[in-house]
């Protein structure tokens, strides 16, 4: 029995024709039916989607085979982001969904994103693993009835929840750039605009790399990577944008750019969305992750909401929302997770929310951030290559542990100071280490204990 490597942590991801290929797709489909049918003998029904990637059709033609063969009906909608599969999966009430994408990874990547009913994540240690084992055995059992399968467009009744988030008539004549990255967003973006119109809504969108196309000619769309926000904002200034948005290529995120263009980092717009939050839900719990959230604990306390920290990933976030019953939660990698939208996380809400507060404010969004920049600098996250991730954690924990008022292992360690804290995890999937410090309103210390903590770690 061949181990399947395309299996990680919380999906399936792996290099085209070694680790993922429409046979192993196949077997995927095969398994994930067998195990929703074990659960029950219920007639299931799974909706399946993909990304623009020049394998994507084949692959969830595969996969869709595979369902179909273990006795799983079958509801394809077509080319999509993964947060239509997430919309699809509860607005429809069936029992799973599966996206087929690679989102940000290399050209030769594929990969798939599965969740259960009421679009429950499915990861490591709710299911994927016997899924896995399943795949990999390639031994089913046989159905006597196979599943049926209908192509279904539900891109109107998407668009109608996006639009519930905000009051139109709130947005102000406002001109946003939007950076599809030739990726699955435009079809929304198209959508939503149409909207606009038809409401007299004065707001204009300069669409960039805007054409869906799976031989990426602009690149990968990756914004959290600095060498992908050029075009975006260098297209803010030439036209005098008053935002730029970009998506990655399955648009589960989406990255803001301010008036001037220059990229603002994750962790202020979750501060940003807790407040639009709590101006609609006066007391409403918000979810943060433990890497930077100082900012975001002062935001939402101020606003008189509720700060929850949970571990960074979207299988613990979703798990601990659903717990708290959280309005929102966001993490400073740019996932932001709805309430309204079974828990999961959307890169389409977070922007139409920003356009609608800008709006209420009468204010640009340098001027939103910037106070709260220099309220709590960060040094975003810092990566480390490292031989051994755990020494050289044991090596900083020996440096500082003593004087630090707060010791946390929610997630890594989280260190507090009077005035500066910081946080240290190690990467579940490569030798990697991730650093993120901040400090209140004192930029030159953030900036120093930075450099000493990188010193000690690479030392």
């Amino acid at each position: 029995m061949k181990k399947l490597t395309c299996f990680k942590a919380y999906d399936i991801r792996g290099q085209l024709g070694t680790e993922l290929d429409t046979d192993i797709s196949y077997r995927i489909g095969r398994a994930y039916g067998q195990f929703l049918k074990s659960e029950s003998d219920s007639d299931k029904t799974v909706v399946v989607g993909g990304d623009v990637r020049l394998t994507s059709e084949e692959l969830k033609l595969a996969l869709a085979n595979g369902l179909i063969d273990a006795g799983v009906n079958v509801i394809d909608i077509g080319v999509t982001g993964t947060e239509e599969i997430y919309f699809a999966t509860f607005h429809l009430g069936v029992d799973g969904g599966i996206e087929v994408t690679a989102s940000h990874n290399p050209m030769d990547y594929n990969g798939m994103k599965l969740v259960r009913e009421g679009s429950k994540p499915i990861s490591g240690d709710t299911g994927l693993r016997e899924i896995q084992e399943l795949a990999q055995k390639n031994e089913f059992v046989d159905v006597e009835v196979k599943g049926d399968f209908k192509k279904v467009s539900l891109l109107k009744e998407y668009v109608d929840h996006l639009m519930d988030y905000i009051t139109p008539t709130n947005i102000k004549p406002m001109k946003l750039v939007i950076n599809s990255g030739n990726g699955a967003a435009g079809h929304v973006i198209d959508e939503l605009e149409k909207r606009f119109i038809g409401l007299n809504i004065p707001l204009e969108i300069i669409k960039v790399h805007h054409d869906e196309d799976g031989n990426f000619p602009n690149g990968i769309p990756n914004p959290l990577l600095p060498e992908c926000r050029a075009d975006t904002a260098n297209a803010v200034k030439e036209r005098k944008a008053d935002m730029g948005i970009a998506f990655d290529g399955d648009f589960d995120r989406c990255f803001l750019f301010d008036e001037n263009g220059d990229f603002i980092e994750g962790y202020y717009i979750v501060g940003l969305l807790a407040e639009a939050f709590l101006q609609k839900e006066q007391g409403a719990k918000i979810i943060h992750d433990p890497r930077l959230s100082w900012n975001t604990i002062d935001v939402v306390t101020n606003t008189g909401g509720v700060p929850v920290m949970s571990k960074t990933g979207h299988a613990f976030i979703k798990e601990r929302m659903r717990k708290e019953d959280a309005i929102y939660g966001g993490e400073m990698s740019a996932h932001h997770y709805f309430r309204d939208f079974a828990y999961c996380d959307s890169g389409m809400i977070p922007w139409l929310l920003v356009a609608e507060l800008l709006s209420v404010k009468g204010m640009k969004l340098s001027e939103t951030v910037s106070e709260r920049i220099a309220a709590y600098p960060s040094s975003g996250e810092i990566n480390s290559k490292l031989k051994n991730p755990k020494e050289a954690i044991a090596r900083v924990l020996d440096a500082y542990k003593a004087d630090a008022l707060v010791f946390d292992e929610t997630d890594g360690i989280s260190l507090e100071f009077a005035d500066w804290r910081f946080n240290l995890r190690s990467s579940n999937t490569e030798p990697v280490v991730r650093l993120n410090v901040e400090s209140k309103a004192d930029i030159q210390l953030m900036e120093k204990k930075t450099q000493d903590i990188l010193s000690i770690l690479r030392g």
